[in-house]
């Protein structure tokens, strides 16, 4: 896919996800399928540059290009001299964040909150691309404040219009948070109004799901945020569905340990030894959750102090599933019969 001067290996990208989308998973997901990853969201906010938090997440050593950094705030200058700093530092796409349904954003009027405000809207757009003239700028938000408020279309007209290349949509409003089913009708709306590109996200969560939803908005890519959470090779079943028709064999049990060992190390090597065994923990979670016995396995594994003790509880868990069978076996629930049935 040609996005904004960069030729990607496919249109599939990595929704930004705060606490998840760190450099290590981005990495994954780039290795198993992404075309693109976007970083968790950065502050605007310059006094917090230096702090640990904001310096991790604007760490892109070794990451596969284009980088893309999500930017989040509520002041036009703020937001501009966030973008020059982020360029500055390796940064080749600047996201702007306006959807982010989090209380402890959208009370200091940034994430979607803003799009209640389409004249502040307009005025962060334009200083922020005024900011940055040769570095791509590319817009998330959401279909509206509320079911009774869906501005979408508005928003998106206002983007173009101060030169953002490219906007993805996620198909709730900001008070559905991530309750209720995503809707793609105002999406598909959106696209027939401008002719920057134009990103679906939202419950994407099977290829079926995603050929469905590119039909259905005419979209020209699909973002995928919390599906992939302890299932990163989605993006590789996604891309050879939508190239094929067909699907990918299930990846087998001693893959998926081998591709979580992979991803806690870099975790370790990451965060340090202390924070990386507690950022670990929700990571094997997501990797583990639904399968036969993983809820007695994730209590003692929370547990757990030490990298070594933590290899070794998810080395003995994962044993134990490929002693059953090649593939994942899922507790036999109404939400894993489909998880289940991909995994036979």
């Amino acid at each position: 896919m040609d996005f904004v001067g960069f030729t990607l290996r496919n249109n599939l990208f990595v929704a930004p996800m705060a606490g998840v989308t760190d450099r290590p998973f981005r990495q994954l997901c780039k290795k198993l399928g992404a075309g693109l990853a976007v970083s968790e969201m950065v502050t605007s906010n310059s006094l917090l540059y230096g702090s640990a938090k904001t310096l991790r997440r604007a760490n892109h050593v070794g990451e596969v290009a284009p980088i893309s950094v999500q930017i989040a705030g509520a002041d036009p200058q703020m937001m501009a001299e966030a973008a020059r700093h982020n360029v500055d530092n390796g940064a080749q796409i600047i996201d702007i964040n306006m959807g982010c349904p989090a209380k402890k954003v959208c009370n200091v009027m940034a994430g979607s909150a803003l799009m209640q405000d389409e004249q502040l809207v307009g005025r962060i757009l334009d200083a922020v691309v005024g900011a940055i003239p040769d570095t791509p700028v590319t817009l998330k938000f959401r279909t509206g404040w509320n079911l009774a408020n869906k501005n979408a279309p508005s928003i998106a007209r206002i983007a173009e219009s101060a030169g953002v290349r490219a906007v993805a949509i996620h198909g709730r409003t900001r008070c559905q948070q991530y309750t209720g089913e995503a809707e793609y009708d105002t999406i598909a709306m959106v696209k027939t109004l401008v002719k920057i590109p134009v990103i679906a996200n939202g419950d994407i969560t099977t290829p079926e799901k995603a050929k469905f939803v590119l039909d259905h908005t005419g979209a020209d890519g699909l973002m995928i945020g919390r599906a992939a959470q302890g299932r990163p090779w989605l993006f590789r079943e996604i891309e050879h569905y939508l190239k094929t028709g067909e699907h990918l064999p299930p990846a087998s049990v001693a893959e998926i340990h081998g591709i979580l060992l992979a991803h806690l190390e870099d975790l370790y090597d990451f965060y340090g030894l202390e924070t990386g065994v507690k950022v670990a923990r929700k990571h094997i979670s997501w990797y583990t959750k639904g399968l036969v016995g993983s809820a007695a396995f994730r209590r003692v594994m929370n547990t757990l102090p030490t990298i070594e003790q933590q290899r070794q509880a998810v080395d003995d868990f994962f044993h134990h599933q490929a002693a059953a069978g090649e593939h994942l076996h899922y507790e036999d629930t109404p939400n894993n019969q489909d998880r289940e049935a991909l995994a036979a």
